[in-house]
């Protein structure tokens, strides 16, 4: 399994590939990261993400049946581990944690 540190945009695919649940391959990724950021998000940059995510355990994936829409090609589904739910709960803990120390008026600077 590589590193376990988790980057921004890794948490970003991985909080969305939680949020689709079993609709969770890399266009529904991409398409719901786009939407909720609005931000221009490339394919090729979510599919390194997955790549990465899979190879330190956070998620798993599987292929899908064919379909005639796709030429026959099958999608890539993914989940996430119980790992990778272990660390979006310490993620949001920390950053919970974080928000709690800016002092009430620094926020309305904000």
């Amino acid at each position: 399994m590589k590193g376990t540190n988790l980057g921004e945009f890794e948490e970003v695919v991985l909080l969305t590939i939680a949020s689709l649940m079993s609709d969770a391959y890399s266009v529904a990724i991409c398409d719901e990261i786009e939407r909720i950021t609005e931000r221009s998000v490339k394919l090729g940059v979510v599919h390194a993400v997955l790549n990465r995510l899979e190879e330190k355990g956070y998620v798993l994936s599987q292929l899908g049946e064919a379909t005639k829409v796709r030429g026959g090609r099958r999608k890539r589904y993914f989940e996430v581990t119980d790992a990778g739910k272990a660390t979006l709960t310490k993620v949001k803990e920390q950053r919970d944690e974080l928000w709690r120390l800016i002092p009430e008026f620094n926020l309305k600077m904000i």
